[in-house]
């Protein structure tokens, strides 16, 4: 008790655990942070300059990446744009051999029968592209020009068709509604267990499928000098929590206590109370694993909001 209150001042208050007696915790001031409690990094990118082209040689990336509103906006205006085109196209070549001159002659052989303007043109394109085939609009062997536009617009519409259907796919797998399922406590607590002085936070998995080979790590953000007198904002430094003894691989079949011993080698350890309420930093924490279902790699970057800190004495917090 007593190098508890020096560690952390006078005003360093005990909580009475016998009668799990609770504390409400001080105000919190209104933060701009740098990652979000739902794992988004609050970073802008700015003179980009001419690098913007960069995103356009890795197109499908960035086609994953964008929001939902803008992937079906570009793949509505893709196809549109395309039927268009190449409704156009079979058009074109009706109206140069003369076909739509002879749309109702039965005498007369066009290079697509039944295509006698631009809507029977869309629809002969409609289903082809779509193999519905009706049966009423075909090519006929007369037309060569109509056999090689065939073959592009086959060959065009497989590239299209495996480049936006797979986007939307690998968009829709993404596991990163999985984070809504996996709770962390909104609160961190510094706090002693087998005494020693830890820095402790709760996570849980609402899921009965299991985070397979879930691994979870600590790091610290937070602006420095160095000795150099050089600055560095926003600087990451690793927080141990259990790299030596395999505490960071969770078996998270039911809520657990994720534990950073304050030790020499913490960065919190030159700390007192009335500092940590005052310093400026975040911790982030990254918890990593395959999820069970799909079998696919899961990422969950999530703030573990420690400003300002809980103290007391085996102090169990609600996730």
């Amino acid at each position: 008790m007593a190098a508890l209150r020096r560690k952390f001042g006078e005003d360093y208050q005990v909580v009475n655990t016998n009668r799990a007696t609770t504390f409400s915790a001080p105000v919190k001031k209104k933060r701009q942070r740098f990652v979000e409690k739902n794992g988004r990094c609050n970073v802008q990118h700015g003179n980009l300059g001419g690098e913007t082209s960069r995103y356009l040689s890795d197109l499908f990336t960035t086609l994953v990446d964008l929001k939902w509103r803008w992937n079906l906006l570009i793949f509505i205006l893709t196809y549109t744009i395309a039927w268009l085109v190449m409704a156009s196209m079979w058009w074109i070549i009706a109206y140069i051999r003369g076909d739509l001159n002879h749309g109702h002659d039965s005498s007369y052989t066009p290079c697509v029968a039944n295509v006698y303007n631009f809507p029977s043109a869309f629809l002969f394109f409609i289903e082809t592209e779509a193999t519905i085939g009706y049966g009423y609009r075909y090519i006929t062997e007369k037309c060569p020009e109509g056999i090689i536009l065939f073959l592009f617009q086959s060959l065009l519409g497989s590239i299209v068709d495996a480049f936006l259907i797979g986007c939307m796919f690998i968009k829709m797998s993404q596991p990163k509604k999985r984070a809504e399922t996996l709770m962390f406590s909104q609160d961190a607590v510094i706090s002693q267990r087998d005494g020693k002085l830890c820095l402790m936070f709760r996570v849980g998995n609402l899921r009965n499928s299991h985070m397979v080979s879930a691994q979870i790590r600590c790091k610290l953000i937070k602006s420095r000098q160095t000795p150099e007198g050089e600055f560095l904002p926003l600087d990451q430094c690793e927080l141990d929590v259990g790299f030596g003894t395999g505490a960071d691989q969770l078996f998270l079949v039911s809520p657990l206590t994720i534990c950073h011993e304050i030790n020499p080698k913490s960065p919190f350890f030159d700390l007192s109370q009335r500092s940590l309420m005052n310093e400026q930093f975040e911790i982030v924490v990254i918890l990593e694993g395959i999820v069970e279902t799909t079998g696919e790699k899961y990422f969950l970057s999530v703030l573990t909001h420690v400003y300002p800190l809980y103290l007391g004495l085996n102090h169990f917090f609600p996730i």
